[in-house]
């Protein structure tokens, strides 16, 4: 009786220990770890080990890092941009380059126009919106300093993506015109006619 009670807790313990989520990470010395709790966000090379489900639940080679993960949950990458906009495609190459998956608005409809003055405050692009963090215009050092401070990892840490622009609008589907670069006025605003001195 005692052997079968023995080996009954011995199935159970084997069974608990087959559902628990392991996790194998590498950290900035290059030590290997087992452990079953989150691995740190600068962990590398997370894997899901273990588990009744282990062939399901573990992660191709290429999947994502753990901090890329996090930082996407936490803060996520939208870039609003409209076709033939240069700098729109810069920002777009520095995402690419860095590796970061990110979601791009074209903005080409009336409607997309009001959802950027809504989101970013202006109807300028590009702008760059990282969690709650509003970005607009493009200058390639406030871009890497918003995306270091959400925590995504820096260029060389991920391979570099080749996210393309959107697709433009097939022909014959009515699209408003794309966003005009906002223009100062007033009686000394460029173009404006000239103003008559004053001979007093």
């Amino acid at each position: 009786m005692r052997a079968v009670l023995l080996t009954v807790l011995c199935a159970a313990a084997f069974a608990a220990a087959a559902q628990a989520q392991m996790y194998r990470w590498t950290d900035d010395k290059g030590r290997v770890h087992v452990t079953d709790a989150l691995p740190p966000a600068s962990a590398k090379n997370v894997q899901k080990l273990g588990g009744a489900t282990q062939a399901e639940d573990a992660p191709a080679a290429d999947a994502e890092p753990y901090a890329l993960q996090l930082a996407r949950k936490s803060f996520p990458v939208t870039l609003y941009t409209t076709p033939g906009c240069e700098a729109c495609g810069e920002a777009r190459k520095l995402l690419n380059a860095r590796g970061i998956p990110f979601k791009e608005i074209s903005v080409t409809e009336e409607s997309q126009i009001e959802e950027l003055k809504k989101t970013v405050g202006s109807a300028s692009v590009p702008a760059m919106i990282v969690g709650a963090t509003v970005q607009k215009g493009f200058e390639e050092g406030t871009y890497q300093r918003t995306l270091d401070a959400a925590g995504y990892p820096k260029t060389g840490a991920l391979p570099p993506r080749n996210q393309e622009e959107p697709a433009r609008a097939q022909p014959g589907v009515e699209v408003k015109p794309a966003l005009e670069a906002e223009r100062p006025t007033g009686p000394y605003a460029p173009g404006a006619p000239p103003q008559k001195r004053s001979t007093k």
